[in-house]
């Protein structure tokens, strides 16, 4: 599904969304029954609907808490005719009735508002929240590779803004419908009764308005992309700028920076002045032609009044009631626009949440647990575990394999290394034995001490521990980050992960301790403090399998050192896998495999210690 063709895809996916009007909205309705495509829009609604139907009672309430408010809003618009009439006509005798009626239905309506209001806000953040935490869910347990082919702020802005969108009319669009009909037709009927000529003009006050913005929606909609389009690039350029600002510092840039900022700034407000300038000319169109049919009504108002056809109060009723008609008018017009923005979003949505989701095949089970037709799950026992990879080929891209037909065999208290040039295929083989990826051909597999074994898939990354590259500690404090991992462990065994990764001499000077904050990305430390911190967390894991993926790169030899022999130590049976470039590694190592040729290939002893020595 490409949902940049669709219709009212903006830069950023959603920005079309905002400015768009029932004409265009009507001509994208009839546009996509003409071409088959309207049934996407039908089933992205009925993708919403399955939301909707979890709260039924949601909308019954919204229907007839809008009905309520409507009869009364009518009750108390005729109960003011009918003062006007009595005061004018000195028929002081009903006064009393009519002003408790007033009162009575007008506190009644402002009483049932201020309800739905508070009811509203509470229902709608349960269901953006409902529908936030079910997606969030989702796209969790989707596909590494599918969801990988997405850029981050996509993901972001159809997370958050697409499902705002969705949220907000997943309960809102049937009882806007039903109570801006049951509006309509009371407040035409109302006037109908006292005068039919009145609710005529009444009802073609509205499409007047309708047919005129359809001439100038063109215009508007190209201002709107080119007004979005401008904000986009501003802001594109103040994130690339804060995420590189230690590059901007160090080669002194500053200035440039600054200038170019101000360029997309000035960009910016030659754009948004063109297009205020052209928004009050419409509107100032726009409101020409509404004066004209209000006074229209106006003018006939007054010669009924002057022919004493009707009374004051129903002079004012009139005129009350035509920019009621109106407004119900818009209202049901503009649910075509809400319909489509809605199905675009949803259409977003869907794309993310019905990717591929991760190979489930069973995870850990209690030793010696059997099912019939054999177990779902690997026996969790002691002795470690073995991973191996067996004829694996793995593509990112068809036709072009970064792994081709090899195997790798790492056993239950050794260090395996893993070398090669960049970017030939270390990590991938990691991200294999995750089951992040699966293989095109061949298997990966994970044999337990008691010899059975299962592919590897995401139920049982519970028996590994990663420490990936580069700086992945996240905002809060330092036994936060450890704890992501394992939330029950105590501090006495955060303290022990620390002092095994050698980094409880820096953490235990700290104001806090473990107990002191750090930034995203571990701001505050230098790269070998979040590197250790890192490692400790993998400890904390307390896993049978440790991937080291160029994980002691910021620490210097003796520390590197200290780390791996603490790591075996405190775990004898521990599969450890490191890739890596350091030859001091390498000397720790069982067994060195190269990636050669997207062919992992396993050194000899002699093979290894030349490595070494050409390292």
């Amino acid at each position: 599904m490409d949902t940049n063709k669709r219709e009212g895809a903006g830069p950023a996916g959603t920005g079309a969304q905002e400015n768009k009007s029932a004409p265009a909205a009507f001509r994208i309705l009839l546009s996509r029954w003409k071409d088959g495509t309207f049934g996407e829009i039908l089933d992205d609604w009925r993708w919403i609907f399955g939301y909707s139907r979890r709260y039924l009672k949601a909308i019954i309430f919204y229907v007839l808490s809008g009905i309520l408010s409507t009869t009364l809003g009518l009750v108390s618009a005729v109960m003011t005719k009918y003062m006007i009439d009595i005061i004018t006509g000195y028929q002081y005798t009903k006064l009393w009735f009519v002003v408790v009626t007033l009162i009575v239905s007008s506190g009644v309506s402002l009483l049932m508002n201020s309800l739905v209001k508070r009811i509203s806000v509470r229902i709608s953040l349960k269901i953006e929240n409902d529908i936030r935490s079910d997606i969030f869910d989702r796209l969790i347990d989707t596909d590494w590779l599918s969801i990988s082919r997405y850029r981050s702020g996509d993901i972001l802005s159809r997370f958050n803004a697409d499902v705002r969108t969705v949220s907000s009319n997943a309960v809102s669009w049937v009882p806007t419908i039903l109570v801006s009909l049951y509006r309509f037709a009371a407040t035409f009927f109302l006037l109908l009764y006292y005068d039919g000529i009145m609710a005529l003009i009444a009802f073609l006050g509205a499409p007047v308005l309708i047919i005129i913005s359809r001439l100038v929606i063109r215009r508007q909609r190209e201002y709107g992309m080119k007004l979005r389009e401008t904000d986009a690039k501003m802001m594109a350029f103040e994130t690339e700028t804060f995420s590189n600002l230690d590059t901007i510092k160090s080669f002194g840039i500053m200035e440039r920076s600054g200038r170019r900022m101000r360029e997309h700034q000035e960009e910016y407000k030659d754009t948004y002045l063109e297009y205020n300038l052209f928004s009050i000319k419409t509107n100032a169109a726009m409101s020409v032609t509404g004066l004209v049919v209000a006074l229209t009504a106006f003018g006939y108002c007054l010669y009924r009044l002057w022919t004493h056809d009707i009374t004051y109060g129903t002079m004012t009723l009139f005129m009350q009631q035509r920019t009621a008609l109106s407004g119900a008018f818009d209202r049901l017009v503009k649910v075509v626009p809400a319909f489509l923005n809605s199905s675009i979003s949803a259409h977003r949505i869907r794309e993310l949440v019905e990717l591929p989701k991760e190979e489930h095949l069973g995870g850990m089970e209690p030793a010696g647990t059997e099912k019939s037709g054999g177990s779902n799950g690997l026996a969790l026992v002691s002795g470690g575990y073995t991973v191996q990879m067996r004829g694996v080929t793995f593509a990112y891209e068809e036709g072009e394999p970064v792994i081709t037909d090899s195997d790798l065999t790492a056993s239950p208290g050794e260090i395996i290394a893993l070398v090669g040039p960049s970017g030939e295929g270390k990590t991938t083989i990691i991200r294999l034995l995750l089951g992040l990826v699966r293989p095109e051909k061949g298997s990966v597999i994970i044999r337990g001490a008691d010899g059975r074994e299962m592919q590897a898939n995401a139920d049982l990354r519970t028996l590994f521990a990663y420490v990936p590259q580069g700086n992945t500690l996240l905002s809060g404090t330092i036994a936060d980050n450890l704890r992501m991992v394992r939330e029950e462990a105590s501090d006495e065994e955060l303290e022990a992960a620390l002092k095994a990764a050698c980094a409880w001499d820096f953490v235990s000077r700290m104001p806090d301790g473990m107990y002191s904050e750090v930034g995203e990305r571990g701001h505050g430390l230098s790269e070998g403090q979040a590197q250790r911190i890192a490692i400790a967390r993998a400890i904390v894991r307390s896993a049978p399998i440790l991937l080291l993926d160029e994980a002691t790169s910021a620490l210097d030899v003796e520390t590197e050192r200290r780390v791996l022999r603490n790591i075996i130590t405190e775990h004898p049976d521990r599969t450890v896998i490191v890739t890596t470039h350091r030859p001091t590694v390498l000397g720790l190592c069982r067994r060195v495999c190269r990636v050669v040729d997207t062919k992992v290939v396993e050194l000899s002893e002699e093979e290894a210690a030349r490595l070494i020595k050409d390292f």
